[in-house]
């Protein structure tokens, strides 16, 4: 089966990348939209002006921005300053996880950062995994549904679902304006122990192979998206970063495998 739609590379895929090495290497790949990396102690304003100018020198926009990671305790202002810099930067989509186990803390901080998104016409997505404390795609759909925001959005992750026991009916199950995008990548049928906390993360940021190579179920996801939903490549992956130390020629590669992939 082939697929059409536009792809981005993950900021995650090159995490020693500047913001502006993440819009140039996209660029070069060949990406028809670049993630962007967040980090509220080193971005300036000059940080997004120069972001802006590589976005239009290359004309490859945001899909999306993140990661607003919601801990315990009050709202975090850097979390709204994420969306507002998203906002001008003219990010589709702002991605949120949570490690707050308190469930009515997360949804009144969702809320908060979802008012501030639709104001603005940037949708916020909540990422469920078993590294969160929202674990399951069941989890998340409920979260958003008691939130009820025009401006919610639902981030499926292959690997995360996969590994939270998911099943094609409960994608078909969510409404289709919750999905903005969705995060791509392979690796073994078999994963971690879901019990071995550790292990989940190693694999989660190392253990990612192209689409294809791996055993997870990628065409059932496609089935269940909206035709022509951008694809986010998110192919965390220890082999590809020793592989191509070059930032350039990683994306190149990235590309490369992952456009093999839709269109075999």
């Amino acid at each position: 089966m082939a697929y059409s739609n536009p792809l981005s590379m993950c900021a995650g895929i090159m995490p020693e990348a500047t913001p502006v090495q993440l819009v140039e290497s996209a660029a070069y790949g060949g990406f028809d939209y670049s993630g962007m990396w967040f980090e509220p102690d080193q971005w300036t304003d000059a940080t997004t002006r120069e972001v802006k100018a590589a976005i239009a020198a290359t004309g490859v926009p945001l899909l999306d921005i993140e990661v607003v990671w919601i801990q315990p305790g009050p709202p975090n202002p850097d979390h709204l300053r994420l969306v507002d810099i998203g906002l001008e930067l003219g990010a589709q989509n702002v991605l949120c996880v949570s490690s707050d186990p308190d469930w009515g803390a997360t949804r009144d901080k969702l809320a908060l950062l979802m008012e501030r998104g639709a104001a603005g016409g940037i949708r916020v997505n909540l990422e469920f995994g078993l590294f969160s404390e929202i674990r399951t795609i069941a989890e998340a759909s409920r979260m958003l549904e008691e939130i009820n925001s025009p401006s919610a959005g639902l981030l499926i992750d292959a690997l995360h679902w996969t590994r939270q026991g998911g099943t094609l009916e409960q994608i078909a199950a969510v409404p289709r304006e919750w999905l903005s995008y969705v995060q791509l990548c392979d690796a073994p049928a078999v994963g971690a122990d879901p019990a071995d906390a550790d292990a989940i993360l190693v694999e989660v940021i190392d253990g990612r192979v192209p689409m294809g190579e791996g055993g997870l179920d990628l065409d059932g996801i496609m089935t269940q998206m909206p035709a022509g939903i951008p694809v986010a490549v998110e192919e965390r992956s220890l082999r590809l970063r020793e592989g191509f130390p070059d930032l350039k020629a990683r994306a190149a590669e990235l590309a490369r495998t992952s456009r093999a992939w839709l269109a075999r």
